[in-house]
């Protein structure tokens, strides 16, 4: 690696905001020997371009013997963020690469069937006349080549131990921040009657629940039943496509199972594995996944730099995805946004626990009639946090007459609707279910948000309460601050841009102060400046845009301040009207986003 280069490949005609001095600070954290930079850059910094600075800086071919590393990966978790950086014509010289299921195949008669269950994954020994020109191996080849391949994480880990994607020399990960619990999800092996093709032809021992050795013994079984169905299939000359999606999830679930169980035994590892079973089936779920990610991460490149927003506590990350503190180096971007035009606002109800959401629902809807009436003519977002709360939100909106101006969403309609909603010029409020992250409500787009409830991690979950059985609470409020602070950067993504953000869960009160030391400075400027708005009244003509009482409140709300509260910058707020599961978690924070391509 050459981090001289670091300026001279900054893929942009001019820098902005802090970029100059962001990539002097990262050219310095490598010369000084650092294997692994973290940058945290708030919203709006320009991360892609960041990234492909630091690629840019990557051992190239011509420079190198024939058994060195060369060449960049660009990597993400979230699929939307590598959707924006195939459309950013300043990155064109990352090649894109997705999974099979997203290509479909070429040959006459099978135009729309993915490539992994095309006549080459049905027959076996199948010699495709046209796989040259197949869009999914093209894509491959290529990427493999380029000096800059990008793909989601899913994939990235994938094809770890790959010939194709071999090891290269610098590893650039996009919203780095949750990459622990991203491979935690990803390792986590799932046992039922809709994920094991041979569920029927196994006995599952009752008493598992809890007990990682009889789990793995159980798991030694499943796997050579997985082994006798998949070798049966394997002889057959051809399969139909159900059939190649049998073989497919057996070779998987048996590579997954055949990973627990040897890192289980190993008593060297440094992973604690721990057992949900019950009479529908087993979860198998690893903590702080070291190894795992050793394999899939940390060996696939010389140096890696990993970018967000809110990587909030370096020794704990550390800690957390099995990297050394000493070489690795912390890297902060200085916030340009004003702190006038991303203002918190203190509206808080109450709690939203699950023992205390019957009393604060009802207050927590009129609010929103509320914050619907001051923002009459702008588009705005309430994150809901679970399914049961936006189901109970939008039935109360809607009694309290402004559900015409609400759209909903479910699990399957959410890209959809989502997309719908953007596409509009109408101010509809969208009541969003873990939207906090990779969304891009620039401008018009979103103007205001309302936070619902505190992100906690549902304490259900038996990683979570074996943390905390720990006497891990700073790291359960940490990662709430984290979701907070991601959720607050959705309706501001330029200098330029203003959005309000509305806190409407007291127990997010509870999170900035108990997880006060590991704020970002720019975070806590704008905790410091939180108000109390004046809000226009909970009228429903107002809310639905049928008058101008909402419109006369906006730049009063805008200029509120609380003397008694929290402070105020003292500056002038920008003037808004002139634009148009039931617990406390619906599961893993990333589980609406994951995909595996």
């Amino acid at each position: 690696m050459q981090p001289g280069r670091v300026v001279e490949e900054f893929p942009a005609p001019e820098f902005r905001g802090a970029q100059r001095q962001a990539l002097a600070d990262i050219q310095a954290a490598f010369d000084a020997g650092n294997d692994v930079v973290l940058v945290r850059a708030p919203t709006g910094s320009g991360k892609s371009l960041l990234a492909r600075a630091i690629m840019g800086c990557a051992r190239r071919a011509a420079d190198a013997d024939p058994s060195d590393a060369v060449g960049a990966y660009y990597t993400t978790p979230q699929v939307s963020q590598l959707d924006d950086v195939a459309a950013d014509d300043l990155l064109e010289e990352f090649k894109l690469i997705r999974g099979k299921s997203n290509y479909t195949c070429i040959l006459p008669g099978e135009e729309a069937t993915p490539v992994d269950r095309a006549p080459c994954a049905r027959e076996r020994g199948y010699d495709c006349a046209v796989k040259h020109r197949c869009p999914y191996f093209a894509d491959r080849a290529i990427a493999s080549s380029r000096a800059f391949a990008a793909m989601t994480l899913a994939y990235f880990m994938r094809t770890a131990g790959s010939e194709v994607f071999r090891k290269r020399d610098v590893c650039v990960i996009d919203e780095a921040h949750g990459l622990a619990e991203w491979a935690e999800m990803y390792a986590t092996i799932d046992l039922d009657e809709q994920r094991v093709p041979v569920w029927e032809d196994v006995r599952v021992p009752s008493g598992l629940d809890g007990d990682p050795e009889r789990t793995a013994d159980f798991a030694d079984h499943l796997q050579g039943v997985c082994e006798g169905v998949k070798d049966e299939l394997l002889g057959q000359d051809e399969l139909t496509t159900e059939a190649v999606a049998r073989r497919d999830r057996l070779q998987e679930l048996i590579a997954e199972l055949d990973w627990f169980i040897e890192d289980y035994r190993d008593p060297e590892s440094a992973t604690t594995w721990v057992v949900d079973a019950d009479e529908e089936g087993v979860t198998i779920k690893p903590m702080d996944p070291e190894r795992y990610l050793s394999h899939t991460v940390w060996d696939r490149a010389n140096k890696h730099a990993l970018l967000s927003a809110t990587i909030l506590n370096k020794a704990a990350f550390c800690r957390s995805v099995g990297l050394d503190p000493s070489t690795v180096a912390l890297v902060d971007v200085e916030h340009t946004f004003p702190v006038a035009n991303r203002p918190l606002y203190d509206v808080t109800q109450g709690k939203m626990t699950y023992e205390n959401r019957a009393q604060t629902l009802p207050k927590l809807a009129d609010t929103v009639v509320r914050v619907m009436a001051t923002h009459p003519d702008e588009k705005g977002i309430v994150h809901a946090h679970s399914y049961d709360i936006a189901e109970k939100l939008a039935a109360r909106l809607a009694d309290a007459g402004v559900g015409d101006r609400v759209r909903t969403h479910d699990a399957d309609t959410r890209d959809a609707e989502l997309e719908r909603w953007k596409a509009i010029d109408d101010p509809e409020v969208f009541v969003a279910v873990k939207m906090e992250e990779a969304l891009d409500l620039a401008h018009d787009l979103g103007r205001w948000q309302v936070l619902c409830k505190a992100p906690f991690l549902n304490t259900n979950d038996s990683r979570v309460a074996a943390r905390l059985a720990d006497g891990q609470w700073a790291w359960y409020y940490r990662t709430a601050l984290q979701t907070i602070i991601q959720a607050c950067g959705r309706v501001v993504r330029a200098p330029d841009d203003y959005g309000a953000t509305y806190i409407a869960d007291s127990s997010v009160l509870d999170v900035f102060e108990r997880a006060r030391g590991d704020m970002p400075p720019w975070f806590a400027a704008q905790v410091d400046a939180m108000t109390t708005p004046d809000l226009a009244e909970p009228d429903p003509a107002a809310a639905l845009g049928e008058t101008t009482a909402g419109v006369e409140q906006v730049e009063a709300a805008t200029r509120s301040t609380d003397t008694g509260g929290r402070g105020s910058t003292g500056e002038t707020q920008p003037d808004r009207t002139a634009s148009r599961d039931d617990r406390d978690s619906e599961g893993s924070p990333v589980a609406d986003v994951w995909n595996t391509e």
